[in-house]
């Protein structure tokens, strides 16, 4: 090989490094790049053997609080006292009162907020468990070590890009990839079209992003087509013809010729999703929240999965408006709502598609807030309670330890901001080990994971 042909190998994979890059940052280069990492593989899972797994983020950080709110009397009376002008009246949460398989200690009981009350079905029927007080941990920590600084933490603690970034990557804001996208490298070798491992129907996010793996993004309408590409262009058919043979024709050059070739891609890809939604449409009924279409557009994914070629999977949806400061008993019901009502509506989805035992959806947010009132609202925080939602979830349960309703008591590190109980780290590898992660390979997922004793929370049957 000459030198200049070395260099431009070189330069090849470097382009192609780059381009991978590019899409974890969601920089303002071309859609197309977000393919160029990505090569195909054969697949390796038995045909029918489909699993995936739904990250639902909530934006801003989750009041759990006013999600989850103590009910048995005594403890509702400390929340109020705590909470003041913020806490849920007792008399609307009657309806949403759980009644779990496994009794609470102390009994003490526990209601979802009242805007939620589509999921306690969902919950009474064994398909959804509650996750208490979790958070990002580098290890785990008691209250007395947090207080003389004798245990390693997640750093930049109540920061928003920090702590989204560690719920998502285990790493802190600058991370370029994800556990979601990790445990999609995992899986690629089982996909007959490795585009579509995972799959991002809400713009860009480094959960999706792995060290193979590339987040293939969705706006909640489908594909995105390339403009001009695969549709007439002013009327004319020949001209979209031509503009597609620019844009995908060999080229001597390394670098526009790698340009086209994952600009074709990307036209194909296009293609296959679009042809393989025709033929995938659900009778149930989602409301129109634009967290409804994005979850409604993962359900017809999954039902598509075969035209996909898809064995192993792993989504990401979201929604926003959580950083509730102020107004959060005006605001904060109508989001847990939409949550809610998203939630139930794809839970009835897959089991028309007959694959509820086959996909596990789980709650993220940034962090917890404050149990305490600012006034208006509620201020950063660090644990929370979180759910995870399917048909081979062990429901109707809860999971962790159940926090003392206090402020600067045995559970938090002040103004109600709880300590976290379970790690983000162990949640994510009880899923990699029900995705068919050996604990062997763990590490190359949640290379924090060798400090947790406990790997599978064992929320999950196989």
């Amino acid at each position: 090989m000459t030198h200049l042909s070395k260099l431009a190998s070189l330069r090849r994979r470097e382009f192609l490094k780059r381009a991978s890059a590019l899409s974890v940052a969601g920089t303002a280069a071309p859609w197309a790049l977000q393919l160029a990492a990505i090569g195909e593989a054969a697949a390796a899972a038995a045909p029918g053997d489909y699993k995936a797994i739904v990250c639902l983020f909530m934006y801003g950080g989750n009041d759990y609080g006013n999600t989850l709110v103590p009910y048995d009397a005594a403890s509702y009376a400390a929340y109020a006292n705590i909470r003041q002008t913020l806490a849920t009246p007792r008399d609307q949460l009657a309806a949403t009162a759980l009644t779990p398989s496994a009794a609470l200690p102390d009994g003490r009981q526990m209601a979802m907020a009242p805007t939620m009350s589509a999921l306690k079905p969902v919950f009474d029927a064994g398909r959804l468990a509650v996750m208490l007080n979790i958070g990002p941990l580098i290890q785990p920590i008691t209250l007395a070590q947090y207080k003389s600084g004798n245990a390693p933490l997640p750093p930049k603690l109540f920061s928003h890009n920090d702590q989204q970034s560690l719920w998502q990557s285990s790493n802190p804001e600058g991370a370029i990839s994800g556990w979601g996208g990790r445990l999609g490298d995992q899986f690629l070798a089982s996909n007959g079209n490795t585009t579509f491992s995972c799959i991002n129907v809400s713009g860009n996010a480094v959960f999706m992003s792995g060290k193979q793996a590339v987040q293939y993004q969705m706006s909640s309408s489908g594909a995105v087509a390339i403009s001009g590409a695969t549709k007439p262009v002013f009327g004319s058919q020949a001209c979209a013809d031509a503009l597609r043979g620019l844009v995908t024709a060999d080229r001597s050059h390394w670098m526009e010729a790698e340009l086209n070739r994952v600009t074709a891609r990307s036209i194909n890809a296009q293609g296959t999703v679009a042809s393989a939604l025709t033929s995938s449409t659900l009778q149930t009924p989602f409301d129109t929240s634009g967290l409804s279409a994005q979850l409604q557009l993962v359900a017809r994914l999954i039902g598509a999965r075969a035209a996909l070629g898809a064995q192993r999977q792993v989504f990401f949806v979201s929604v926003g408006g959580f950083d509730l400061h102020d107004n959060l008993v005006s605001q904060h019901p109508a989001l847990l709502g939409q949550v809610g009502n998203a939630m139930a509506s794809f839970d009835a989805a897959l089991q028309e598609l007959g694959v509820a035992k086959n996909v596990t959806t789980f709650t993220a947010s940034d962090f917890g807030r404050t149990l305490s009132s600012n006034g208006d609202g509620s201020d950063h925080g660090w644990g929370s309670h979180h759910l995870v939602m399917g048909g081979a979830v062990k429901g109707g349960r809860f999971y962790g330890q159940l926090p003392s309703v206090s402020v600067n008591g045995p559970d938090d590190v002040g103004q109600g901001r709880l300590l976290p109980t379970t790690a983000v780290d162990q949640l994510a590898a009880t899923l990699a080990l029900w995705m068919g992660v050996s604990v062997t390979d763990l590490p190359a997922v949640l290379p924090g994971i060798v400090n947790f004793n406990q790997k599978d929370l064992g929320f999950l049957s196989a």
